[in-house]
């Protein structure tokens, strides 16, 4: 090979490199930028994300529930980081439109085709699974967690000479009470939400899977057992240790497996009409072996 094949080989691959560092660097700014527009609201944001254990403390007999930190800078860099997920989620957007225009060029047209629906479909199931933690699966944490803790007795002691808190309402022994930290009780909200964000991309993977031909729907149905312990353990591993929030996100995640197969199976099927129109396989030919006619 000559130095001119080397140079002329070379050109391309710096085009896609300095493609790839605009892109980059764009996307990082749209971060920034949805970055710096929720760390101005980002007490607003961090009042709703802790909704779920107020209400608990409501629920379980505190009239006023009050957080508090115990750094100086503690509450600073809790609205830090929920201006960095707050950012991200703002960006996603242009972070997911300037992948698209990165890797579009090198796609034919029918992959291009299949390819955009589930960039759109991503971040759609990901609020999907994160308003679903936030609504359903970290008030029912919340009062488990909380269910253990003396509430009432803290509010007796509180109600007492005029907010202060004084001595404690029982003659002996020692009242323990829930003195939240604004960081911890947000971290258990946030790794929720991300839990059940990431879980519902499932049917997206796996139907990407299945239009790339690295999962069929026949594989999906014969590994229905391994699913079931997979996910069980994935529900064991991100959610609090209660019996009620790992059932709610393994009848999920499971329920989004069966999805996941049906959409295999359509992808599989929609395949085969294409390959039977252009007379690559005859009519009586199907492509994929164990296609169930009630999965079509």
């Amino acid at each position: 090979m000559s130095d001119s094949d080397i140079e002329d080989s070379s050109a391309p691959l710096i085009e896609h490199l300095a493609e790839l560092r605009t892109r980059i660097i764009r996307a990082a700014l749209a971060f920034i930028v949805g970055m710096v527009i929720c760390f101005t609201v980002a007490s607003p944001i961090l009042d709703f994300l802790l909704v779920p254990i107020e209400k608990s403390m409501r629920a379980l007999g505190n009239p006023n529930p009050v957080m508090q930190y115990t750094a100086p800078q503690e509450y600073f860099f809790t609205l830090i980081r929920i201006s960095m997920v707050g950012g991200l989620a703002i960006s996603f957007p242009v972070i997911a439109y300037q992948l698209w225009r990165f890797v579009a060029p090198g796609l034919y047209r029918n992959e291009k085709n299949a390819f955009l629906p589930f960039l759109i479909a991503s971040p759609l199931l990901f609020l999907a699974g994160a308003a679903f933690a936030h609504y359903v699966v970290v008030p029912l944490a919340m009062t488990f967690f909380l269910g253990f803790a003396d509430l009432p007795s803290f509010v007796g002691a509180l109600v007492a000479n005029g907010g202060d808190v004084v001595a404690a309402t029982s003659d002996t022994g020692i009242d323990i009470v829930f003195n939240g930290k604004v960081n911890e009780s947000l971290d258990i909200t946030l790794k929720m939400i991300v839990a059940f964000g990431i879980c519902f991309q499932l049917p997206v993977l796996l139907t990407l899977m299945g239009k790339a031909g690295l999962a069929t729907a026949a594989g999906l149905r014969g590994t229905r057992k391994y699913a079931v312990v997979g996910i069980l353990t994935v529900a064991a591993l991100v959610t609090p240790p209660d019996v009620t929030t790992q059932l709610i996100l393994f009848i999920v995640v499971y329920g989004l497996y069966e999805i996941s197969i049906f959409l295999v199976a359509h992808v599989e099927k929609k395949r085969t009409e294409e390959l039977r129109a252009a007379g690559v396989l005859d009519e009586d030919e199907d492509l994929y072996s164990g296609f169930d006619d009630d999965d079509k």
